[in-house]
């Protein structure tokens, strides 16, 4: 009897110390919560561990999203310094920033130089592409300038500055510049777009998302043409290279051979054989 009492007290202390313990995990828990807002808690079930990954990765994101939306700003225009050189230099000390845009996309460049006109030096820009466009050229340009221009070809376009002497003071020092290039639906005021369709924020938004998207897709799909041209060059070429080697090989052999048959002839006739 003295046995089976024990057993049966093991049995019944059992549940009670599970239980005990179930309540001070739920407590840990508890405070872990208040503290941290992250708890784990070792006597819950293995089901609930692919949620508490989903909410750690939503986390996550939203950290990284706020670290882009903070640091994009600062990344958004172009700073540099203009020189001022003579007018004959100016072509060779001209300074140019490239990029690319497609066909019919619209372009908008926003530079903000400092100075003023009559200090002795005279900024000049010029707008053009590859294909030999040329959109805008402005003279003696100072302060805030905005221009606009839609794009004729699929091509790279440059925005170039000349900063050239126009006194005799020449001790002054550079002009300071400030470049902003914004293509596509970057380049739309969305404000005024909201205002005069009266539009939600979020319809705004999601309109702009849509027409970001929809470049997206054009650039793809000329990627992939251009992919598709050169993967036909490459093969053009390999099959010209591939004829081109034979060739080669067939006058090196039939040359060859035609001077063997020529030694021969010429020993023959020298009764050298």
């Amino acid at each position: 009897m003295g046995k089976g009492s024990r057993v049966q007290g093991s049995r019944v202390q059992g549940p009670k110390h599970l239980s005990q313990s179930g309540a001070l995990a739920h407590n840990t828990c508890q405070d872990a919560e208040l503290s941290l807002g992250i708890c784990i808690n070792t006597t819950s079930s293995s089901i609930d561990s692919p949620e508490r990954t989903q909410t750690t990765m939503d986390r996550i994101l939203r950290l990284f999203t706020l670290l882009i939306a903070v640091i994009a700003p600062l990344a958004a225009a172009l700073k540099f310094d203009l020189h001022p050189v003579s007018p004959h230099d100016a072509a060779k000390y001209e300074r140019c920033i490239r990029n690319f845009v497609a066909k019919d996309q619209l372009v908008v460049v926003t530079a903000i130089l400092d100075g003023y006109r009559g200090d002795g030096q005279k900024v000049d820009m010029h707008i053009r592409d590859s294909m030999g466009n040329d959109y805008h050229k402005p003279k003696d340009v100072v302060g805030e300038n905005r221009y606009a221009f839609t794009s004729h070809a699929d091509s790279a376009f440059d925005v170039c500055f000349e900063n050239v002497y126009s006194g005799s003071q020449q001790g002054t020092g550079p002009r300071h510049v400030e470049l902003d290039i914004d293509i596509g639906a970057d380049a739309k005021d969305w404000n005024a777009i909201q205002a005069g369709e009266k539009l939600k924020p979020v319809e705004a938004e999601l309109r702009r998302i849509e027409e970001v998207v929809a470049e997206v897709v054009t650039e793809m799909d000329y990627l992939r043409g251009r992919e598709q041209k050169l993967r036909d060059t490459n093969e053009s070429t390999n099959e010209r290279v591939k004829w081109f080697a034979f060739g080669t090989m067939g006058m090196l052999v039939g040359l060859g051979a035609w001077q063997v048959v020529y030694l021969r002839a010429y020993f023959r006739s020298k009764h050298l054989i």
